[in-house]
């Protein structure tokens, strides 16, 4: 979340502009607060101790409670406006970076055990480069836990509906605090994505379409509902073989 890519046309997703609607919305929705930052962080598990890079950490709501549950966290973003606020949020002890994931990182090999990419890599039309990046920047044995559009939903967005297994860009507006901005994401097969990873290095080992969090019942019934029925995103758990050579702890 917080990325900001050039879209097809010239646009581009600017969260600056909308950074503090984009939070404040973020911050205590269904969808992100009770069905999102859940799963990752179930996926991520006991972290105590582990360096963790945040990668789209907008304002930061992963990157605390990762940190919280006893992490040693590193966030970067493409939004200055998104870390602003993530620095009010964590504080001088959480390190900020304004990074693009689709250019090289300021990162030494092998410094992070796990790379969080929470909503981010739909942005991007082509993992690769990202995803090597981040393989990079992980430790032989180093987990990449990511979330992105389920590519069925995204799929469903689009009409007329495009081949299957096409690399796709589809846009909508968000609307947040009387503000309209363009969005614009690409959509990959589930082949596509798995094809990454493993392309980049990674193994997989595991791909989830969880449950909301369970106090959405009472708080969100609709919400709840729906995001316990149908899939919304789409997560992967993905690590670096320990045989990997070249990298340090």
């Amino acid at each position: 979340m917080g990325n900001l890519t050039d879209a097809p046309g010239g646009t581009t997703n600017d969260y600056d502009g909308f950074a503090e609607a984009y939070a404040a919305e973020n911050e205590n929705s269904p969808v992100n607060a009770y069905y999102e930052r859940p799963a990752m962080l179930a996926l991520a598990g006991d972290v105590t101790g582990r360096r963790i890079l945040d990668a789209g950490c907008g304002a930061g709501p992963l990157s605390a409670a990762l940190r919280d549950r006893g992490a040693v966290v590193t966030g970067i973003d493409v939004s200055a406006g998104m870390l602003a606020l993530a620095r009010r949020r964590l504080g001088d002890e959480v390190p900020l970076h304004l990074a693009d994931l689709s250019e090289p990182l300021p990162f030494a090999d092998g410094a992070f055990d796990d790379v969080v990419a929470s909503l981010v890599l739909h942005y991007l039309e082509d993992w690769g480069p990202t995803l090597a990046e981040l393989r990079r920047v992980l430790r032989p044995g180093g987990r990449l836990i990511a979330s992105v559009d389920h590519p069925f939903v995204a799929y469903t967005f689009q009409d007329p509906r495009p081949d299957y297994f096409a690399t796709t860009d589809y846009s909508f507006e968000w609307t947040l605090n009387g503000r309209t901005a363009p969005m614009t994401f690409w959509r990959k097969s589930l082949h596509a994505m798995t094809e990454a990873f493993t392309t980049a290095g990674f193994r997989l080992s595991g791909i989830t379409e969880p449950q909301p969090a369970p106090a959405a019942r009472e708080l969100f019934p609709d919400a709840f509902h729906d995001l316990s029925t149908r899939p919304c995103f789409l997560f992967f758990a993905v690590e670096v073989p320990p045989s990997t050579a070249g990298s340090g702890d």
